[in-house]
């Protein structure tokens, strides 16, 4: 099956339909999402400005990481249930999208660097800031984490303007 069939074939289903055809569901999971993306790119923020020496210095790497790392997690859970709604509800905007394509490829990657960030500073609360090696390496790890997150809303933002040969 290619994922032109999988796209017709999901928006033939009783779900999709009542998706689409409730009015108010659609901007509705859009909106939970677009704020849930929000309390995302707000916590990564303040997680990786701190990583680079910008922001919090009064609080260790680990304590910021601690404080506002579970809001990602969580909301990452929201951002799923409500992504598959919206594919579910309009499949053929999104499944072979390239934009979308492209943010789901560096959530992936971001989501992955994130968790290991994460699980280093596990165990020992100074890791990232116990010598300068580790120090440069969290600020590169840091900004790269955030140009990605940056480009995933670009991207997010794309699939609206990116055509498909089935749109």
């Amino acid at each position: 099956m290619t994922i032109q069939n999988f796209s017709d074939w999901l928006a033939s289903t009783a779900l999709s339909e009542a998706i689409q055809n409730v009015t108010w569901v659609i901007p509705t999971v859009q909106t939970i999402h677009i704020l849930s993306i929000s309390v995302v790119m707000s916590s990564v923020l303040v997680v990786y400005l701190r990583v680079m020496g910008l922001l919090g210095r009064s609080q260790s790497v680990e304590q910021v990481m601690h404080r506002f790392l579970p809001w990602v997690w969580y909301t990452l859970v929201v951002l799923l249930f409500t992504g598959v709604i919206l594919i579910i509800g309009e499949p053929g905007r999104s499944l072979q999208n390239g934009a979308f394509i492209l943010k789901m490829s560096l959530l992936i990657a971001v989501v992955i660097i994130t968790f290991f960030f994460q699980l280093a500073a596990r165990g020992n609360a100074t890791f990232w800031e116990s010598n300068r090696t580790r120090r440069t390496l969290g600020r590169v790890v840091a900004s790269i984490s955030l140009l990605m997150w940056v480009a995933i809303v670009c991207a997010g933002r794309m699939i609206a303007y990116v055509t498909t040969e089935s749109s």
